[in-house]
């Protein structure tokens, strides 16, 4: 309490603290603090309050100097008094606002001048027909922003022959000054330079030499969070270099900074003839070196890593490019918070300390713990200027080596056979308020960019500080971004992160009734922006450009919310892909949130239950037929018109089967809409979830072929396979379902296959300590920790599984007729055996009626994915007459145990826990 405040009195459900004893009959009537009235365009005011006879009235406060009283809202410099609606609220408006649907329209006088108004603090008092207060609220803005004070011109810094122009969009501010400096960090400005604000947009001029200076924007502006007038100093929303940490954003020309034959990229870019033939390998720029002792030390870690062409993870990409992947997902590698740029300061761990502790210590997370905020590694999912690459990973995070550096990252994947695709993170950013280092978007227009609740208060579903793309702006930053990391840094494609979070019409162009956006900008959304790209006019081939993303559907804008979302349900006819989550759990079982003894088709259930209460026999065999049915989609492509025969014996489509809460399985208008996976970086290795649900009595050896049986059906499925790095490896996180803060330690892929980071400790306790109990079984099981040989047959066997799929085109049919033509599943309905798929896919032959001949070295494919704990014997009656054989890469395996798989006139022979592929060759 204020020291000239003796005494403080609060009121039951009010946020008020008065300093004078409040009269409890005249008390304050609603909450300046709160924002629940929407201005949503030129015209219009929404509220959910019901004045009946009574009026509206708008205040505005240029000096933010407006307060709640008994008496209503007082200090407001104008008063404007708003007019109800008997109308709805326009369908244009609730297209872009469903969630203020039913809300009252308030109309504003023709004369009122909506650009001075937006400058203001604002609010809008309610009275009855009397006259006496009964509500008041602030004001949200974005609708009235996006009708009157949207912006299609130049942002951030360009460039003429002889001078810079400075441009930033920040219609709610009262001043902008841009402060310009010579040094990354301290000391004064060396000037300041006052903008001028015409046509919606602040700008100012210099002189070309202010290239490779530093500078920030001083942002005059009401913010909502405080409900005062702030002075905020920002970084330029449409950064393209930055000092360490951001302090301030750098001048900098990004043609100046290219790698040799930089120019030349497009051209030498892989092959690429259709999406349906990628495949995709995530990894984390970190972890790729920060401990492969093959690369210098200065650059482990970095992106210049990639760069060294004789290190062990080179190679090891090199291999797999030569069996077939194509493209190198990264983690975020933009500018986030979570990581000091300045390496000086990070604190490492004692390695070999470490490394002397049992299997099942606590040590080593504590450890681990203690530093990791001061460490060098995080996933980086905490945006904070989307157009700049991090500097954790450059060399100097001062000046334009991360420019130079990250350019020569793409150029040598690309030079590897490999695509570049960037984890790019638009639905949430780390900072929000007017003072935070790590705030941006919300210093220089607050309130806008991040989306708000009908309360005003900022949405977090996502974790943290959620964007709102349902904005002019938003959309506008988000497509702008994409452009230049398509065009300046040559990226081959775009996963994006919680992308159910966007809206639809900005990952794609749709065609909208009533969204009275701009034609020419409006229709060049995402997609279609990145792939009108051509190698002439841009220097680059956007037909080339994939996006896919996670659909999930939760939080505000669930059932679309906000609009019509990217999500999985949404997105089908788009050609943007979306994480198949419905194959992956009925694989390995259960789901993320479940609990993590559930098991699935390869993890035992049914087959081999482990000590987790599943049901009765009769309950888990049901479960496991389901699964079956979910995998045989998986491997159709996920595809929502895809009729095949389900455990019950019915002919149907891939919509009709349901998932546990009636939502449709498939859901696909085309393949290369699903992306088939069994883990990715979030929750636990494939390895670790694996060793976590399968029976007890399972030996490592099963363990490890469980590992590569999962891995077969993301490999050889008719959608896009998406492997996480180490996948290949038996890659372990000893446990870890979150590693995101886990350190180097838990992180760890060894390239020279020495070990699979099995058994380095307990994880951190915040995140796992419920499950340590399971853990220190299993990990104080020397017997259960893989030998360089396990290592090195998994990678073998993976590599094989790439050489099979890209050894015919049958594996990657490119519409849906195809598919419904050419894949069958045997083995199925009521009599079939459990836990064994098998899958044919036909080929016709020249010069025959039917079926097109495709495939110049194979009439028909066969895979027989066996589950089962035991041999699999089974006859399929339509297979009868073909001349099946072994499939020559596994023909060639040193898996001896896939070498025996057999096949006589249709009757199949599986050893246990093995997915083989048979082929009936051409005739020479």
């Amino acid at each position: 309490m204020n020291s000239q405040h003796k005494a403080a009195w609060i009121v039951s459900e009010r946020p008020t603290v008065f300093y004078d004893e409040p009269d409890l009959d005249n008390l304050p009537q609603g909450n300046l603090n709160l924002a629940r009235v929407f201005w949503v365009n030129k015209d219009l005011l929404a509220w959910n309050v019901d004045a009946q006879d009574g009026s509206f009235f708008l205040h505005a406060s240029q000096h933010a100097q407006l307060q709640l009283t008994g008496r209503g809202i007082e200090g407001a410099d104008t008063i404007i008094q708003l007019e109800v609606d008997t109308h709805d609220l326009p369908a244009e408006v609730l297209e872009r606002l469903p969630h203020i649907s039913g809300y009252h329209a308030l109309r504003l006088p023709r004369d009122a001048d909506c650009k001075k108004l937006i400058k203001c603090q604002l609010a809008v008092g309610a009275s009855n027909a009397y006259g006496a207060p009964i509500d008041a609220s602030g004001v949200q803005l974005p609708g009235v922003l996006d009708d009157v004070l949207r912006y299609d011109g130049p942002l951030g810094v360009t460039f003429s022959e002889t001078e810079c122009t400075f441009s930033i969009w920040a219609p709610t501010a009262q001043n902008v000054r841009l402060f310009l400096y010579t040094e990354p960090s301290g000391g004064e400005p060396e000037a300041v330079i006052q903008l001028d604000e015409k046509h919606n947009v602040w700008t100012a001029s210099g002189p070309k030499d202010w290239v490779g200076k530093y500078y920030l924007y001083e942002v005059t502006v009401f913010h909502p969070s405080t409900l005062q007038v702030e002075i905020c100093l920002a970084n330029d929303p449409y950064s393209r270099g930055l000092s360490a940490n951001g302090e301030r954003s750098l001048v900098i020309d990004l043609s100046d900074h290219n790698p040799e034959n930089w120019d030349r990229l497009s051209s030498e870019k892989p092959m690429l003839h259709c999406f349906n033939d990628m495949a995709i390998y995530e990894l984390h720029i970190r972890d790729f070196s920060a401990r492969d002792q093959t690369v210098p030390e200065n650059l482990r870690g970095t992106f210049l890593a990639f760069s060294e062409m004789e290190s062990a993870g080179v190679r090891h990409l090199r291999s797999l490019a030569e069996a077939g992947l194509t493209h190198v997902h990264l983690l975020p590698s933009f500018d986030f918070g979570s990581v000091n740029e300045v390496k000086e300061k990070w604190k490492t761990l004692d390695y070999d300390r470490l490394e002397g502790l049992p299997p099942d210590s606590e040590e080593q997370q504590e450890a681990v713990v203690a530093i990791q905020n001061e460490d060098g590694f995080n996933w980086g999912y905490d945006p904070v200027n989307w157009g700049v690459p991090d500097g954790s990973y450059s060399t100097d995070p001062n000046g334009p080596r991360r420019t130079f550096e990250f350019r020569s990252m793409v150029q040598s994947i690309n030079r590897l056979g490999l695509r570049v695709v960037l984890d790019v993170v638009y639905n949430h950013l780390h900072g929000n308020g007017p003072s935070d280092h790590l705030s941006v978007l919300d210093k220089v227009v607050p309130g806008y960019y991040l989306r708000r609740n009908k309360d005003g208060v900022i949405e977090n579903s996502t974790c943290m500080n959620n964007t709102a793309s349902e904005f002019y702006m938003v959309d506008r930053l988000i497509v702008d971004d994409l452009l230049m990391w398509a065009t300046q840094y040559k990226v081959d494609g775009f996963r994006f992160d919680l992308m159910g979070h966007i809206m639809k019409r900005t990952m794609v162009c749709i065609s909208c009734q009533f969204v009275s956006w701009p034609k020419t900008s409006f229709q060049m959304r995402a997609k279609t922006a990145l792939q009108s790209l051509t190698e002439e006019k841009d220097g680059v081939d956007g037909s080339k450009i994939y996006l896919y993303g996670e659909g999930w559907d939760f939080g505000e804008v669930y059932g679309n919310g906000r609009g019509v979302n990217a999500t999985q349900l949404n997105l089908p006819g788009s050609q943007i892909g979306s994480f198949n989550d419905r194959m992956r759990d009925s694989a390995i079982g259960g789901s993320p949130f479940g609990d993590p003894l559930e098991q699935g088709i390869f993890t035992g259930l049914s087959l081999q239950p482990n000590s987790l209460p599943q049901g009765d026999e009769e309950n888990m065999a049901k479960n496991l037929a389901r699964g079956k049915d979910r995998i045989i989609l998986g491997l159709a492509g996920n595809l929502r018109d895809y009729v095949f025969v389900d455990f019950e014996g019915r002919e149907v489509k891939g919509c009709e089967v349901l998932t546990h809460d009636g939502k449709p399985v498939a859901y696909a208008a085309s393949p290369t809409e699903i992306i088939n996976y069994v883990s990715a970086h979030d929750n636990e290795t494939l390895f670790d979830i694996i060793m976590m649900k399968v029976a007890e009595s399972v030996s490592l050896e099963d363990r490890c072929r469980v590992n590569h049986l999962a891995s077969s059906i993301v490999a050889l499925s008719q959608a896009i396979p998406f492997f996480h790095a180490g996948e290949d490896m038996l890659r372990s996180k000893s446990l870890d379902r979150d590693s995101y803060n886990s350190g180097d330690w838990f992180n760890r892929l060894d390239f020279s296959y020495e070990t699979n980071n099995w058994g380095v400790g307990l994880p951190p306790k915040s995140k796992n300590g419920e499950k340590w109990l399971i853990m220190r079984k299993l990990l104080g099981n020397e017997s259960l920790r893989p030998s360089k040989d396990h290592i090195l047959a998994a990678v073998a066997n993976f590599q094989d599984l790439l050489k099979i799929r890209f050894s015919s085109p049958l594996f990657r049919l490119k519409t849906v007729n195809a598919i419904q033509a050419r894949l069958q599943f045997h083995n199925t309905g009521p009599a079939a055996i459990p836990g064994i798929i098998v899958m044919s896919i036909h080929d016709g032959d020249e010069g025959e009626p039917g079926l097109l001949q495709i495939d110049s070295n194979f009439r028909i494919i066969v895979v027989v994915i066996n589950a089962r704990p035991d041999e699999g014997i089974l006859k399929v009656g339509l297979l009868r007459g073909f001349k099946l054989e072994l499939h020559p890469v596994q023909a060639a395996s040193q898996d001896e145990l896939v070498k025996a798989s057999s096949c006589d006139d249709g009757t199949f022979a599986i050893p246990k826990r093995t997915t083989a592929v048979f082929v009936e060759k051409r005739c020479c």
